[in-house]
């Protein structure tokens, strides 16, 4: 059991016969009256946000989320395979359970596949990926390293924004938390 005054960002409660995952929360102690506290969830399965209020103090079960290692193998037919790199099971996930990861999702890719009740609800992607451009436009005389920035497609297909002196090829380092570009490699 988890108090409502030790929310955190990214926790993750049963409540309402489903699994929720803190996005934002506020505790708010009016002038007159009891204290509450305001939370924004997000459900796990359905992807819906809800914001609503709990008492201050009122306990709420912990869901447990287990972590599993799961290298990318292949895509078929819309499903995207993935091995256990324990058990070495494999398991088919949708692009809903994937959402933006399946932006920087290379074959080989070793990421982390969140379960509950032995049931994928998520993944988490490395921090960092290196990923090669595949297309932009290129640059041009007298552009500096401070300068603009252009648009990039990666070989992944996500298009992220790149200083102008960066060329069609070249390795870049993004950051899949922001979607912006680190460094070259």
């Amino acid at each position: 059991m988890i108090s409502t005054n030790d929310f955190r960002t990214g926790q993750t409660i049963e409540w309402d016969n489903s699994v929720w995952v803190v996005v934002d929360f506020q505790h708010v102690k009016p002038g007159k009256g009891a204290a509450f506290v305001r939370a924004r969830l997000r459900n796990v399965i359905s992807g819906n946000t809800v914001e609503t209020t709990f008492r201050a103090g009122e306990r709420l079960p912990k869901a447990q989320i287990d972590y599993r290692q799961m290298q990318y193998m292949y895509e078929m037919d819309g499903e995207y395979m993935f091995m256990d790199q324990e058990s070495f099971e494999q398991i088919g996930l949708r692009e809903d359970v994937l959402g933006d990861a399946l932006k920087y999702l290379k074959e080989n890719m070793i990421i982390g596949v969140q379960f509950y009740q032995g049931t994928p609800i998520g993944v988490e992607l490395p921090n960092f990926v290196e990923l090669t451009i595949v297309k932009t436009d290129p640059g041009l005389r007298g552009d500096t390293a401070t300068g603009g920035t252009k648009p990039a497609t990666l070989e992944t297909g996500a298009v992220v924004q790149v200083p102008l002196f960066v060329q069609e090829g070249e390795r870049i380092r993004v950051d899949t938390r922001t979607h912006q570009y680190l460094e070259r490699v």
